[in-house]
């Protein structure tokens, strides 16, 4: 039996996505973020040494990173679903996008999360000019306009085709989910982006994303 070990807003819940868009049976283990870190509980580390999410256990295997694991369930169980056929050009936009979102796509909201943190933080008087000056300038000369150059490359590329690879939704798109509903969230993707915002759109239209929060609980980015 496939079982998520699934951290509350995360990563993992695309996991539970994609298992429902296979029709996958699957438990899962529910973990809870450290109210003031937000950080995973060290009990996922008991899973996998990093002890972070999304992780899956199968057969005695434990497979961790987003995209082994979208790997990993098409591949034994996908029998072709969700992924396009060898050799097209579908199939390399299809691996592109794969990992393009972790490799890319996170990297700069991610740093948009760390300094805005960084900006909003207690911290003693004397310290917060000089720590907001810092942050802002970081955000305003490298995260934000990194933020703006990748919502406009996938902008472009959903003009070319219905979803990220082709005209099939396929499991790149379930991957690329978790980084536009992050900037929706927090890094500037509204409506000057109308292929974008049509495509989280489409995607929580699903009927398998919406079993997946059923399942998978409170998802803030939804």
């Amino acid at each position: 039996m496939i079982v998520v070990h699934h951290l509350n807003n995360s990563r993992s819940q695309r996991i539970l996505w994609l298992l429902e868009e296979l029709g996958l049976d699957y438990e899962i283990k529910k973990y809870q973020r450290d109210p003031k870190t937000m950080l995973a509980p060290p009990e996922l580390k008991a899973v996998h040494p990093l002890g972070k999410s999304p992780v899956i256990t199968d057969d005695g295997l434990v497979v961790a990173e987003s995209g082994a694991i979208v790997e990993y369930l098409t591949g034994r169980y996908g029998n072709g679903r969700l992924v396009p056929a060898a050799g097209t050009p579908e199939r390399l936009r299809y691996t592109y996008f794969l990992h393009f979102a972790e490799g890319s796509a996170m990297s700069p909201l991610l740093m948009k999360l760390v300094f805005d943190k960084v900006e909003n933080s207690r911290m003693p008087f004397f310290a917060k000019p000089i720590a907001r000056s810092i942050a802002r300038k970081v955000k305003d000369s490298f995260v934000l306009p990194n933020i703006r150059s990748q919502l406009d490359f996938l902008e472009s590329e959903l003009g070319k085709s219905t979803w990220f690879a082709g005209e099939e939704f396929s499991a790149a798109d379930i991957q690329m989910s978790f980084a536009l509903e992050a900037a929706a969230a927090r890094g500037g993707l509204g409506s000057q982006y109308p292929k974008l915002s049509a495509f989280l759109q489409r995607i929580h239209a699903r009927p398998a994303y919406a079993r997946a929060l059923e399942r998978g609980g409170k998802y803030d980015y939804a």
